[in-house]
């Protein structure tokens, strides 16, 4: 699965300057996706659109552009310019009664991984990319996994290092990214209030 997203990222290499992939699992069944949406957006309904083309759009927007997907309960969160995770507020809130994975990178680095759960952050590894430096809080256990993938892989193996992060949250999930969502074009997005991502 690394090499499926290494695959991707040669693809995709403007997604290398930054990206932030977040997966929730809603543990109720009445969760549903508008709920999802207000506690990303700070309590408000964000506005929601049809972009011809997300890619370059998002770059023109005052907030985080999302591209949404569903599959079988599990809901997929693509941001397209920034790269900026979510803040820690948000996320103990989308992890209300839910199991919430984010990977994130940007510009100025960043290199996170998370995951959030009974509305709180279990466990995260910051500049995952950067083995020596790799800062982690939380249970060790929970990402003991994604450990072992980047250590499988060469200390200068970045591409294969961002790929591991995919591969390990579409493990624990089933939820991963295709191949041409990125660059898909006449696309519903949401875009969020940039004050409270």
């Amino acid at each position: 699965m690394i090499d499926y997203y290494r695959d991707f990222f040669e693809e995709h290499q403007w997604l290398e300057n930054g990206l932030s992939w977040t997966v929730v699992q809603p543990l109720n069944e009445e969760i549903m996706l508008d709920d999802l949406l207000r506690r990303l957006n700070g309590g408000r309904d964000p506005e929601q659109r049809t972009m011809e083309y997300p890619r370059e759009e998002a770059m023109g927007e005052d907030g985080p552009v999302l591209l949404v997907s569903e599959e079988e309960g599990t809901w997929g969160f693509l941001e397209l310019a920034y790269g900026f995770g979510l803040s820690d507020r948000v996320l103990t809130e989308l992890g209300t009664e839910s199991r919430v994975w984010m990977v994130t990178w940007h510009f100025n680095g960043g290199y996170t991984i998370l995951y959030a759960a009974d509305g709180k952050i279990r466990a995260r590894m910051r500049d995952f990319i950067f083995s020596e430096h790799a800062v982690e809080e939380g249970d060790p256990g929970v990402l003991a996994d994604f450990r072992a993938m980047l250590d499988s892989l060469e200390p200068d193996d970045y591409r294969g290092k961002r790929g591991a992060a995919f591969a390990f949250i579409e493990a624990a999930t089933g939820m991963g990214l295709e191949r041409e969502w990125p660059d898909v074009e006449d696309a519903p997005v949401v875009i969020l209030d940039n004050r409270d991502a």
